[in-house]
């Protein structure tokens, strides 16, 4: 019996449709009726520069007529069509619309015209998908590049990340050159911030007074690093520092709550916030240092609950878990990693939580991403450090890491740590703002303890006395401002630095 076979007819894609053609977003009377509008009434202006700019406009005639009014409205000088006429009397791009006429067309677009915040703000977002087309069709054409063309994928994401926070931070001002008078003008007002604060400071306050006054606070896009040997107190200063900042900032959103009635608006009504990479210490033994500092009980006798009834201590405790949970403080107990990671992280902490203050614990347990960091621990390092500076220009926050120094501080007489020390790499003091050590003499003479009741246990004790609750803070490198020491009290039951009352400092009191 023959088998009869069938025959497999191959389908024909049906053909598809040309895709039609797309035009950019825009809105051409929306910026007509804006423009008329400010030519009319050039007060206007004023409502919508903060956010609004000429590179907004779709249009290339509607961006020179905005800059313009703007060059006219900042030297003085009333800016109308009238005034204008000269300036756009040859310009070739208005000919065939009626020259110069056209700035009088445009003024008389203004009747009627509700709010010209709404006009803005369709310019704006319409400006804002005009660039998301851009990024998203630059992502697309790098991914289909072929292997020997393209990046890695990584590397395309983290292009693209920073490139869609920076939309979503900043808008569409790019950062390129700007007048000077645009810094000056920010460096009056920072002083002015300081002239009205108490004490001086510009920044953001460690709340450890002296140390305060000799750095005027942590400034924006610093990077700061606190650098010591192990059993130095690096730790407990930098949960010290974020706590304080913490508290610092919700007393600030409270300050605007009372001034600023107007103040309601739900991007700005969050308050700034503290990010803590503990890439050595569990969340939970954070936390359990802030309940230890917070209500001054000694942290190993809440770890083991040996609290004291006398003294009311477990309420103490419920009041300082209180008080720290209102605090804009988060903490991220991720080991080992990456620069990529933390910058991704950082970001969006900044973007849903208005980051204020980041704080890394430590630097040296850090990863590099690149293939030549992870062969050479050296330029490891130096991508991390880089990889700080850059998180703190590009967020604007102050970023504080912690790292060890090397052991060559332990062959020396004097303990007392220098730049040199820094373990690994140069880079981190090269790229660091601010650098400082701690030091504290009791540590070490401690450990020269001699036998009770020989003639030098007396002097050792009375030496203890003095210097046991005494921890020395060594500003070695302030790349704007002076260098110096500084000496803060140091609770070790309670891991607490705090101001130190010199009068009676022998007596280890605040």
């Amino acid at each position: 019996m023959a088998i009869q076979r069938k025959e497999i007819v191959l389908l024909e894609r049906p053909e598809k449709p040309e895709a039609a053609y797309r035009e950019l977003p825009y809105n051409a009377e929306a910026e007509q009726v804006l423009l008329g509008s400010i030519l009319t009434n050039n007060e206007l202006l004023n409502r919508i520069s903060d956010f609004l700019i000429a590179d907004h406009f779709y249009e290339p005639v509607h961006k020179r007529i905005y800059e313009a009014i703007t060059r006219y409205l900042d030297r003085g000088l009333a800016a109308s069509p009238i005034t204008l006429k000269n300036q756009f009397d040859k310009d070739e791009a208005l000919a065939d619309i009626g020259g110069a006429t056209y700035l009088t067309r445009l003024a008389g677009l203004s009747t009627g015209i509700i709010n010209i915040l709404d006009h803005a703000r369709i310019i704006y977002d319409l400006a804002l998908r005009r660039k998301l087309i851009d990024i998203g069709s630059d992502m697309v054409n790098e991914a289909y590049k072929d292997d020997s063309a393209a990046r890695l994928a990584a590397d395309q994401i983290e292009i693209v990340e920073h490139q869609l926070f920076s939309l979503a931070s900043e808008g569409l001002s790019e950062r390129s050159f700007q007048p000077l008078k645009v810094s000056l003008t920010e460096a009056i007002s920072r002083a002015e911030f300081a002239l009205k604060n108490q004490g001086g400071i510009s920044g953001v306050p460690t709340g450890l007074i002296d140390l305060d006054k000799l750095l005027g606070g942590m400034h924006d896009s610093d990077l700061i690093i606190i650098a010591a040997r192990p059993s130095m107190g690096k730790t407990a200063l930098a949960i010290n520092i974020a706590l304080n900042a913490a508290d610092a900032f919700i007393r600030e959103q409270k300050k605007k709550h009372e001034t600023e009635p107007e103040f309601v608006e739900k991007e700005k009504n969050l308050p700034k916030s503290v990010g803590f990479f503990s890439l050595e210490m569990s969340a939970e033994q954070i936390a359990s240092r802030l309940l230890s500092m917070k209500s001054g009980i000694n942290s190993n006798n809440i770890r083991r609950g040996r609290l004291d009834k006398d003294k009311r201590e477990f309420q103490k405790l419920v009041e300082a878990n209180q008080e720290l949970y209102q605090l804009p403080f988060f903490i991220d107990e991720t080991p080992a990693i990456t620069i990529s990671a933390l910058r991704t992280r950082a970001r969006r902490l900044k973007r849903k939580h208005n980051l204020g203050v980041l704080v890394i614990d430590y630097l040296q347990l850090m990863r590099g991403v690149s293939e030549a960091g992870r062969n050479n621990r050296v330029q490891e390092v130096s991508e991390i450090t880089q990889g700080l500076k850059a998180i703190a220009k590009e967020l604007n926050i102050p970023v504080v890491a912690l790292s060890q120094l090397s052991r060559q501080v332990e062959t020396r007489d004097d303990k007392r740590p220098q730049l040199a020390d820094l373990r690994e790499s140069g880079s981190i003091e090269q790229d660091a703002d601010v650098v400082m050590f701690i030091y504290r003499e009791a540590y070490y003479k401690e450990r020269e303890k001699p036998q009770e009741g020989s003639e030098k246990f007396a002097e050792w004790q009375a030496k203890m006395e003095q210097i046991s609750n005494i921890a020395e803070i060594m500003v070695a490198k302030h790349r704007n401002g002076p260098i110096g020491n500084v000496e803060l009290f140091f609770d070790r039951f309670s891991t607490t630095f705090g101001n130190l009352d010199k009068p009676h400092s022998q007596g280890g009191k605040f």
